[in-house]
């Protein structure tokens, strides 16, 4: 378990709610509130090796003995959960708090685009500029590989092995890495990246692998919104719910669909326990079940 002082801490906890779980700037605003109000309950959490299990349950009782609204009470717990299951994810805690009772919430199943949209996302970029053909290779790479916004964007020119076609994620959750294959298709786009406006970059000499025109890495918040463009460029249905994380979530259903192995998908996606990558098979027997029943239908 990692100990980080717990400024860091929040601030990875925002950029996570901005850029891959795409919440606006007024929502991460409530959740900054809700933390400031738990930190002031506790003052000693100054890094994450402090905070314990029973915190959210202490935190939801003080917060009762302030008279606190109850849809007050509520959302304030449902964001130190958030938070405290995201520090857990990342390696800075043991436990989520998963023992806190709380309003039960439905599971909803993450969107998924056919391979046809898939497509006409990736085809979005204008490969003529050095900034459309860097998105490209961007967007491909992330729906080749799998991998999170935040690895993407962590990559470093030798983490790809073009004669191996392997990328090496070496930034993963819980700092584990892993070697994940990628198509040739990607890498065609990655080399044309690299020996292009990579190397008419000003930040060429450095590590990273995807850099902005400063010459520093590409932020997940950048290409947040860049996806979020190409989706609208595009096309596509639901256009403002699509973000980075949905070309993941399109990785894994569509290996499931064409007949892979639900563990050689967790391996790939970098899941510490199967039954987070079994709900890709909920989507894929959803997408499956409503294709039979398009067929069901013909006339």
């Amino acid at each position: 378990m990692i100990d980080l002082p717990m400024e860091d801490a929040i601030e990875n906890f925002f950029q996570f709610l901005l850029a891959e779980r795409g919440l606006s700037k007024a929502t991460v605003e409530d959740y900054r509130g809700d933390l400031k109000a738990f930190l002031a309950h506790f003052p000693d959490r100054t890094s994450t090796g402090k905070l314990l299990s029973s915190d959210i349950y202490d935190f939801t009782i003080k917060e009762g003995e302030a008279e606190r609204s109850p849809a007050t009470i509520a959302r304030r717990i449902s964001a130190m959960v958030s938070f405290f299951s995201f520090l857990a994810r990342e390696g800075y805690l043991d436990s989520p708090g998963d023992h806190v009772d709380r309003p039960k919430q439905s599971k909803r199943l993450p969107i998924v685009l056919s391979r046809e949209e898939v497509e006409e996302l990736l085809e979005a970029p204008d490969t003529k500029t050095d900034a459309g053909l860097r998105d490209k290779a961007m967007l491909e790479t992330m729906y080749a590989a799998g991998l999170r916004v935040s690895e993407l964007c962590a990559l470093r020119l030798q983490d790809v092995h073009f004669p191996a076609k392997t990328i090496l994620v070496s930034h993963g959750k819980g700092a584990k890495d892993r070697v994940v294959p990628i198509s040739d298709f990607a890498l065609e786009w990655l080399r044309a990246y690299v020996d292009g406006p990579r190397k008419r970059n000003k930040g060429r000499k450095g590590p990273y692998l995807f850099l902005n025109r400063e010459g520093d890495p590409i932020s997940r918040q950048y290409f947040f919104m860049s996806v979020k463009k190409y989706a609208r460029l595009a096309g596509l249905r639901r256009a403002e719910a699509i973000s980075p994380h949905t070309l993941r979530h399109c990785f894994a259903t569509h290996l499931l669909e064409a007949g892979a192995e639900l563990r050689a998908v967790q391996e790939m996606l970098g899941h510490a326990h199967l039954s987070t990558t079994q709900i890709y098979t909920h989507v894929s027997s959803r997408r499956i079940f409503e294709a039979y029943q398009a067929y069901a239908r013909r006339k």
